[in-house]
């Protein structure tokens, strides 16, 4: 029998982090025709939580509150739409869930069967949790956004990070030769995801070292963004996703340049679990 009510950490207003209560007695989401009811099992803290709990994106996202954050998850369906036939009951998924909607930070979430897929079997609930919107940035990024082909030139930005980390490893699954940026620090992190050339930004500017490459991906933004462009062959590309780069700057340049931001994809989580489980890519989590 489905539950009613559950426990979940929500948000009232917008401000700090001394804003987050835990409550019980919260209703479950009701379940709508092409929806799957996860009873999660882990949920990933990203960035984006923080930005949306601070108010910061009121401009772009369309929120109700109270509201509850959290938008990775993994976990079990209990429910599933009348409209659902992927998915049965028991199936282990993982998901990056609509943004507008409430989010993971509860026992139970509501998700379009459309952007769940079945968790990659090579993972635990959570590194599964970790892994939907960074790896999802990343295939939206090189595949969709940049096109990124083997044997091309890519120039990672921030390697070691969450986003930077998987798109090192798609690009590497992809064919592509990897140069990537992080600090001395994260030399062999980066180096074992199978970057074929690393660039300690600390020591060295990018710039002078990466010449004629086919794609950027920042994930930096600011001066990393600006002093990227001279590092593109003529007719490359240039993928944000922080802040959308300048297209005058593209084509003064002679080059190209877009923005991402994430959507959800059930499809592609599909893919990036395949590649999870054929051990081409990994979550990167660490044990502390």
């Amino acid at each position: 029998m489905t539950p009613t009510t559950m426990k979940a950490v929500r948000i009232h207003t917008y401000g700090g982090p001394e804003i987050l209560h835990y409550e019980e007695n919260v209703p479950v989401p009701s379940l709508k025709s092409d929806d799957l009811l996860i009873q999660g099992r882990a949920a990933a803290v990203n960035p984006v939580d923080w930005k949306i709990r601070e108010g910061g994106l009121q401009n772009i996202l369309h929120h109700t509150l109270p509201l509850t954050l959290g938008w990775d998850v993994s976990g079990e369906v209990i429910a599933i739409g009348s409209e659902v036939h992927e998915f049965a009951i028991g199936d282990t998924v993982y998901a990056r869930p609509d943004i507008e909607r409430d989010g993971a930070y509860a026992e139970y979430i509501a998700v379009k069967a459309s952007e769940a897929a079945r968790k990659p079997a090579a993972l635990d609930f959570i590194h599964a949790a970790a892994v939907p919107l960074t790896a999802l940035t990343a295939w939206q990024s090189l595949v969709d956004a940049a096109q990124l082909q083997a044997g091309q030139t890519v120039l990672i930005h921030a390697a070691s990070g969450g986003v930077g980390s998987l798109a090192v490893q798609l690009a590497k699954a992809l064919g592509a030769h990897v140069i990537a940026t992080a600090s001395f620090v994260n030399t062999g992190l980066v180096t074992q995801l199978g970057a074929d050339q690393f660039i300690d930004y600390t020591q060295a500017r990018f710039e002078e070292v990466a010449k004629n490459v086919d794609v950027v991906l920042d994930t930096v933004g600011g001066d990393t963004q600006a002093r990227s462009w001279p590092v593109l062959k003529p007719g490359g590309i240039l993928v944000s996703i922080v802040n959308p780069p300048s297209e005058a700057t593209a084509i003064q340049h002679g080059v190209r340049s877009a923005f991402v931001f994430i959507q959800p994809s059930g499809e592609q989580l599909t893919a990036i679990a395949r590649l999870i489980d054929e051990g081409r890519i990994n979550s990167t989590l660490s044990e502390h």
